[in-house]
């Protein structure tokens, strides 16, 4: 698949030409981060032919499993997963192993080989905000024609859907092929209740829908398989070096970045960027390379022994992500939910390599989302998503889904014991836009030692009392007749550390939020965008790290405020964006010489 010839290596994924170049360790830009965002920004820098592209990746190709969407399941804490662990947390996480699992994506294609690939966009107030914030040009109306230029939708048209996606990028988008009878009545549930059916990726969010996949074919469609392979297939200025972990942005004496090392093989290389270096590394990387090279809280830094670069506080400070309530399950009547025991059905594995149709073709998770009016401020702009999730933790008796989703033993055994290897499914609460923040620090200066991930989880109040509104929620749909078609029955048994409460008590349900929310597994903003007079903000408007030259950030990292969705779609978005900011400046500044 790949040559050997260090900073030479092109990498191609399947059908796409491999070929190996000159030992050049001089280029004009350096990407630093294979993932979603970094596969976007090679492919849209290397359509200018003169300029030649590096992109640097720490793993390696995605693994064949992973083209397969209800494999899904297989790839957590696999070889395309950085193993990271969130920290132990008081008051919040309380039902999980002390270090919790927290999935990212390692390998071209970063977390868009291995998420359940749920394309939504966000709410539009959300990017109005982020411009509201003082980061001009970051407005839906702003930001949508990026949306529709990186959209390939290929799913069914009707006069409603049509005009919202684009048609023509790269990022092939579907519809489901295969649902549940149960998540079919969670459609009409929602109905029942007074909402529309929306499309997920319309103008307003509010109402209930069946997920766009981020596939082709029944099969998925990564940002490496969409950007990264076209490109390597007909582009020779763009160069891709494997399984290669960057551990330091070096600066120049005018704290300009103008290089990388990188180790590769247990040998150390360093690359020169003349023009730029550009950070994909993700919410989690993004700040940890930032910090190891200088970069962030000057005491920090200190305190690591680390030389200050440039002192900015809001290096790995500002960590978002949507706390889930885990555990709220049903148990239905065979064959309306999933149970991975179908995919072991030689009738349906025939069915998807004869036709790419049937279970397979669906991630094991969520197959719907729902959106609540906001009870304060805008109607419009949800505060909880609720996720219909067509299996249960309990479905296979713990073997692979307890340490998957780090749950205690003895938390586990207890609470789910009822409804061990039952189908059914699981309604999860999001919290839309939480107001607790987490961070993202070091826990020694060594570059291949974990950063600190604090979470940080329900440590604001009003994000307890609005997972616990999104648990009413949850019991209001299990209720509905749709619903109880399916012979569905709730698992009524009290989570034991909450039972002094009494049973389904304000009390209680604000104790189960505490012990059973976890990770959606949406990392952001890290290095936040903001102006310069925001302290926290580590980029400018334009991705520009502050107070040094010559550096971006191009990431899940750099969102102010988490969207209101699942973050993949905003993140190409984020990307796709910046590459014309880069391609605006290194234009104009040619034309002025």
């Amino acid at each position: 698949m790949f040559g050997s010839n260090g900073i030479g290596i092109r990498y191609s994924l399947q059908g796409a030409r491999v070929q190996t170049q000159t030992k050049t360790h001089v280029l004009p830009c350096v990407a630093v981060g294979g993932g979603s965002a970094g596969c976007v920004m090679a492919a849209r820098l290397s359509e200018i032919s003169h300029w030649k592209i590096l992109l640097i990746e720490a793993g390696g190709t995605p693994p064949p499993e992973s083209y397969i969407p209800a494999l899904n399941f297989l790839l957590f804490q696999g070889d395309a997963d950085w193993k990271f662990r969130a920290a132990p947390q008081q008051g919040a996480l309380l039902a999980y192993e002390s270090m919790l699992p927290y999935p990212r994506g390692r390998g071209i294609g970063g977390s868009s080989t291995i998420n359940s690939m749920i394309y939504v966009r966000g709410n539009r107030r959300d990017f109005d905000n982020w411009e509201a914030m003082g980061n001009p040009g970051w407005s839906f109306d702003h930001v949508h024609r990026y949306f529709l230029k990186l959209e390939g939708y290929r799913g069914a048209f009707s006069n409603h859907t049509g005009r919202h996606y684009g048609r023509d990028g790269p990022q092939a988008l579907e519809g489901k092929r295969w649902s549940s009878p149960a998540a079919q009545a969670f459609l009409r549930a929602g109905e029942q209740l007074g909402y529309n059916i929306i499309d997920p990726n319309g103008p307003e969010q509010i109402g209930f829908s069946l997920i766009d996949l981020t596939g082709r074919d029944g099969m998925r469609w990564s940002a490496a398989e969409g950007y990264l392979r076209p490109a390597l297939s007909k582009r020779p200025n763009l160069h891709v070096v494997m399984n290669a972990h960057v551990t330091k942005i070096h600066f120049n004496e005018d704290n300009r970045a103008v290089a990388v090392t990188y180790m590769q093989n247990d040998k150390e290389q360093r690359v020169a960027a003349t023009r730029e270096v550009v950070l994909s590394a993700g919410a989690i990387g993004s700040p940890h390379l930032l910090l190891l090279s200088g970069v962030g809280p000057a005491e920090h830094l200190t305190h690591h022994n680390i030389p200050v670069v440039r002192d900015l506080p809001g290096v790995g400070q500002n960590l978002q992500d949507h706390p889930a309530v885990a555990g709220l399950v049903w148990i239905t009547n065979k064959d309306s939910s999933f149970s991975p025991l179908r995919l072991l059905n030689p009738v349906h594995l025939h069915r998807y390599l004869q036709d790419r149709q049937g279970p397979f073709t669906t991630p094991l998770g969520t197959e719907g989302n729902a959106w609540f009016p906001s009870e304060t401020g805008d109607p419009d702009w949800p505060d909880i998503q609720l996720a219909f999730v067509s299996t249960t933790p309990a479905i296979d008796f713990g073997l692979t889904s307890r340490q998957g989703l780090g749950f205690r033993k003895e938390v586990y055994l207890d609470y789910f014991s009822e409804v061990f290897g039952q189908e059914g499914f699981t309604l999860a609460p999001f919290l839309a836009r939480p107001r607790s923040r987490g961070s993202v620090t070091l826990a020694s200066r060594h570059p291949m030692h974990m950063p600190h991930i604090n979470l940080n989880f329900l440590s604001h109040p009003q994000d307890v009392i609005d997972l616990v509104k999104g648990i009413r929620y949850a019991l209001e749909v299990g209720g509905t007749p749709a619903i109880q078609e399916h012979g569905s029955t709730f698992n009524k048994r009290l989570l034991r550390p909450c039972m002094a409460h009494g049973g389904h008590t304000q009390k209680y349900w604000e104790c189960f939020v505490r012990h059973m929310a976890t990770t959606s597994y949406h990392a952001s903003g890290t290095c936040k965008m903001g102006p310069s007079h925001d302290s926290l903000s580590v980029v400018d408007h334009r991705l520009r790290v502050r107070g040094v030259a010559g550096l971006r950030v191009v990431d899940a990292s750099i969102m102010p405020l988490i969207v209101s969705a699942n973050t993949n779609a905003a993140t190409l978005m984020i990307a796709e964006r910046a590459a014309d900011f880069i391609k605006q400046e290194w234009r104009s500044r040619r034309r002025r010489r």
